[in-house]
């Protein structure tokens, strides 16, 4: 007979996960709750913000739609995130791969790599006020300026992820197809890139997250030009008087939604990228 293997709790491991959750469930059941009620509802008490909704209606959010003139900030948030997110994958990737191979063996692709990955430390706000005079000055200050500010920032992250993941896809497969006559470019479109699937969607991922729920900026660099992206637009709800948290509530689960479907989508390939990009 097979002896009962004893398996023991580890309860501290247990307890931190049961924090964690409580710690992300508690905001979104407010969230959801505070969106579907009316501002009649709302009281200064706890029980009455974290009570149910009298009745469920979609009234606040027809009415966030409206005010946050929902459908052309959602298509420019679209449009900003899905011009970011590719040409991050084209460019981060070829980046990523040039030097990645190269790096250990060349003091000038060591620097490369260094010089790029060390942008991770540059605070935004250092980069904020000559981003807006330059992209001003070059008349980008709009849907473009913001793309190519986007492009650039999540370069340094991206290629570190990218040159890690290299280190698990064999050179012998370049090798021989260098034997063939194939040229480095070919190369890499034809073998390194369709292998390095699991790490574009983990690219695609984190780089959407950031450019769909990022404020400052569109912001500073499309201040007076009339676009908004969806969480520019739900600035609205905040005045110097007070904040309408059942319109902007609602608002967020609206934003909320198209992002999550991404995340879900590609949430197969995301863990696998994440481990096999780990520097080693």
């Amino acid at each position: 007979m097979k002896e009962k293997v004893n398996e023991r709790v580890n309860w501290p491991v247990t307890i931190l996960l049961i924090i964690g959750l409580i710690t992300v469930a508690f905001p979104l059941y407010m969230t959801i709750v505070i969106a579907f009620k009316q501002p009649s509802e709302m009281t200064n008490s706890i029980s009455g913000i974290l009570s149910l909704p009298k009745s469920w209606s979609l009234a606040n959010f027809a009415e966030a739609m409206r005010v946050t003139d929902f459908w052309r900030s959602l298509f420019n948030s679209f449009l900003i995130t899905v011009i970011t997110v590719v040409v991050s994958i084209l460019i981060h990737s070829m980046i990523g791969y040039a030097v990645g191979r190269n790096k250990a063996k060349n003091k000038f692709y060591n620097f490369v790599y260094l010089y790029i990955v060390s942008g991770m430390f540059v605070p935004f706000a250092i980069l904020m006020m000559p981003l807006v005079k330059q992209t001003a000055q070059m008349g980008i200050d709009n849907l473009v300026g913001v793309i190519l500010c986007y492009v650039v920032f999540y370069m340094p992250m991206n290629v570190l992820l990218y040159s890690g993941y290299l280190v698990n896809i064999p050179v012998a497969l370049e090798e021989a197809a260098r034997v063939d006559g194939t040229s480095t470019f070919r190369t890499y479109w034809s073998i390194i890139f369709p292998i390095m699937k699991p790490m574009h969607a983990t690219v695609a991922v984190l780089t959407a997250l950031g450019t769909w729920n990022d404020v400052m900026t569109p912001l500073v660099i499309m201040s007076g030009s009339g676009m908004n992206t969806l969480p520019l637009a739900q600035l609205t709800f905040q005045t110097q008087f007070g904040t309408n948290y059942n319109l902007a509530f609602a608002s967020y689960l609206l934003a909320l939604l198209p992002i999550l479907v991404f995340y879900i989508i590609c949430q197969k390939q995301i863990l696998n990228g994440v481990v096999n990009g780990a520097v080693k």
